[in-house]
């Protein structure tokens, strides 16, 4: 049986709240929005390349995306030292893109989902102003900085997650 990634529902983000509301809420709209552009789709569609010359996938911006979360929330902010999941102990972001197989898309959309819960986890409970440093770039940030960082990088993917969607069946949408 082909596995065929799940439906996903979508919460809008809250339009009033206070800031962490509106972060929380606004982070997670768009990592839903990621999940909505797979949903549906088989294994095999997940991994098609459909906007030559990009080697872009939907697994591929899940593989990145689960690094995102891995690296800023559990590396980062809460210290774990832990390896990265997709890109080996030299931090090459090409293999999160280009060592993909449709026999790994359930397995690896599953990854994705415990990442985010293990990010929340690691952001539960800590202020906006809580700061770690981050030693790759060698300055103390900001939990909030954090946010607004991640947000962004999920904004740009997802305009990318449309694009191959659209080219893949035809599929469009917010």
């Amino acid at each position: 049986m082909n596995w065929i990634a799940p439906q996903v529902a979508r919460t809008d983000p809250p339009v009033v709240g206070d800031e962490r509301t509106l972060l929380d809420g606004w982070l997670d709209f768009h990592r839903q929005t990621l999940l909505m552009k797979c949903a549906g789709l088989t294994a095999e569609q997940l991994t098609l390349r459909t906007a030559p010359p990009s080697g872009l996938s939907l697994i591929g911006l899940l593989r990145h995306l689960t690094e995102v979360e891995r690296v800023w929330f559990r590396r980062r902010l809460a210290g774990e030292r832990i390896d990265f999941h997709y890109r080996g102990q030299d931090g090459d972001l090409r293999r999160e893109f280009d060592d993909i197989d449709p026999a790994r898309a359930e397995r690896e959309y599953a990854a994705y989902v415990r990442e985010v819960e293990s990010a929340r986890a690691a952001a539960a409970g800590r202020s906006l102003d809580d700061t770690f440093y981050n030693d790759r770039e060698q300055r103390e940030q900001s939990l909030r900085w954090m946010y607004l960082h991640v947000i962004t990088e999920y904004a740009r993917h997802d305009g990318h997650a449309d694009l191959l969607r659209e080219r893949i069946d035809g599929a469009t949408g917010r």
